[in-house]
Order: C-alpha cells, then structure tokens, then sequence
C-alpha cells in the first residue's frame, strides 16, 4: 500500500471517527427515537457517507495533506530555531569540530557530512572556492556518519587526526573525501599514513571515548536541526539542505555581512 493511500485511509478513519462521536452527542438527549437513528448509524455507514463525499470533492484530501505538511514544517522551524539559541556553542565552538579556512574568519558555514557521501565529495570544491575567495568565512566540520559502517570507521580516524594532528586535518579531510571508491577506517588509516600520521598512535587515539562522545553530540544537534542527510550546512541562522552550490551559498553569506542573517 503506498503512501498517498494510507494516507486517504487515516484521513478517512478520523473523519469518521468524529462524525460517530458528532453522531453520539447529538443522540445523547432523551429523545428516544433521535438515540435510536444514531445508534443505528455505525462505523461502517458513517465511513460510507464520508468515503462518497470526499470521492465528490477530492480536493479535500490535497488541502488536507498541505494542511499537515505546513504544520510539520512549523513544528521543524521551531525545532531549528529552539537548537539555533539553545546550542549556539556547540554548533559553531564545540571542541568536537575542525575548521578549514581562516581560523578567525567571522562568518561560520558548519558542514554535517559523512566521507562515504558522493554529493559531499562534489560539494568540496564549493568549500575550497568558498575559502579561497572569502576570507572572512570559515567552514566547521561535523563529522556525521550516516552511511553504513565504513563511514563511522572513517569518522574516528578523522577524529583521532583532529586530536592528534590537527595541522594535518584540511589536507586529509580533502584526500579522503575526494578520493575514489568507498571509505573505511583502513582507507582512511592509508591516507594519513601518506601524510606523515604515526599509524599506530591514531589508532590509540580512536579507542577514546572523547570521539564517541563527539559523535553523541553531532547527532543530538542533527537530531534538534532536523538534519538526517549529508551534506547539510547551518549558514548564520539557516539550516541548508543539500549540495546547493557556491551560487547559492554565496547570497547567503552576503546578507549575513548586511545584517548577519541569510535574509535582510
């Protein structure tokens, strides 16, 4: 049963649910034969009528089903905008995260990604244009793992490279996510034994539960941001989904240096 049906169903049921209860309290009072005619009218005669109408007027459902999906969207906004003040921190000045670009650019792009993700990998030279011409941003890295095992090995060995050898993150954040094929921990091991990491020291290093708690935290602000996919940015007070492009990243950091809102 696909979607679109198990939706007229539910719409259905509650429809006429409410109309049995209508039904019920307008043959509550004491009129003997009123209580009657309702009692008789059950569940599947009630469903009946309702079923005809909104055969008659179809349009019903659409408007319905727009209804519900502007208020889920309400319900997001507000959740985004709840974790946007309330974890202010975390997303942008978590010690958990690496930042490629000028350190001490003032505009902040956080970037949730997974190293097993192809539109991540398309959406780095976005990033690279992005720093390499507007030095007053910054990208903040989340590591976000959502694409099967290999992506979460890959994760700790970034991690243990954010620990231990920070100089060398940009460079193999770049290699790996760029790089051919699938990514897992010996991949991502391969990488920055390329790169002049001590092999076994990173492995050390990922056996911390500092990274588990790391990844904790990424997911509970993906979770607050409505964030489930990769790649997925918070731009000043936005949350961006997708690999939209530097064309339509960049009005964005425009108006952030107007008013310090992706909108003005």
């Amino acid at each position: 049963m696909n979607n679109r049906v198990k939706f007229s169903n539910r719409i259905l049921s509650g429809v006429a649910a409410v109309a049995l209860g209508i039904t019920a309290v307008i043959g509550a009072p004491a009129n003997g034969a009123m209580a009657q005619d309702a009692k008789a009218m059950d569940k599947s005669a009630v469903e009946n009528i309702v079923r005809d109408y909104l055969l008659a007027n179809p349009e019903i459902l659409i408007e319905m089903q727009q209804a519900l999906e502007a208020k889920q969207q309400e319900a997001r906004q507000l959740s985004q905008a709840k974790t946007l003040e309330e974890q202010h921190d975390k997303i942008f000045n978590s010690e958990n995260q690496m930042v490629i670009g000028n350190p001490d650019a003032e505009i902040s792009i956080v970037e949730f990604f997974d190293y097993n993700c192809g539109f991540c990998k398309r959406a780095l030279a976005d990033m690279d244009k992005m720093v390499a011409e507007n030095p007053d941003v910054k990208f903040i890295m989340k590591e976000f793992p959502v694409l099967g095992e290999g992506s979460l090995q890959a994760s700790q060995v970034s991690m243990a490279i954010m620990h231990e050898y920070p100089e060398l993150y940009a460079e193999f954040h770049r290699k790996l996510l760029g790089g051919a094929g699938q990514k897992d921990g010996q991949r991502a091991l391969a990488v920055a034994g390329e790169l002049g990491a001590d092999v076994q020291k990173l492995k050390a290093s990922m056996a911390h539960d500092k990274n588990t708690d790391a990844l904790r935290e990424v997911y509970a602000l993906a979770d607050g941001l409505g964030i489930s996919g990769t790649p997925s940015y918070v731009i000043g007070d936005e949350v961006v989904f997708g690999a939209v492009g530097y064309a339509n990243i960049l009005p964005k950091v425009a108006n952030i240096r107007q008013c310090g809102k992706t909108v003005c």
